[in-house]
């Protein structure tokens, strides 16, 4: 698990202002499990990554405070 946009290390959520919006969720296979530490940045993530990426998808959903 790493760091997310409030700096902590867990699920946050959307909490947009008012209105409409986009959030972009990306998924990979990978053909080996990584051995990384809790709280790795995202460069590191995506170096350990690298050369063992077998697919990758992305998903669009939209949220919208009341």
């Amino acid at each position: 698990q790493g760091w997310n946009d409030f700096g902590r290390m867990d699920w946050g959520g959307p909490c947009p202002p008012r209105g409409v919006h986009r959030y972009f969720f990306r998924l990979y296979a990978l053909d080996e499990g990584l051995d990384l530490r809790p709280g790795v940045k995202r460069g590191e993530l995506e170096a350990a990554m690298e050369g063992h990426i077998l697919a990758e998808a992305m998903i669009m959903g939209r949220y919208k405070k009341f």
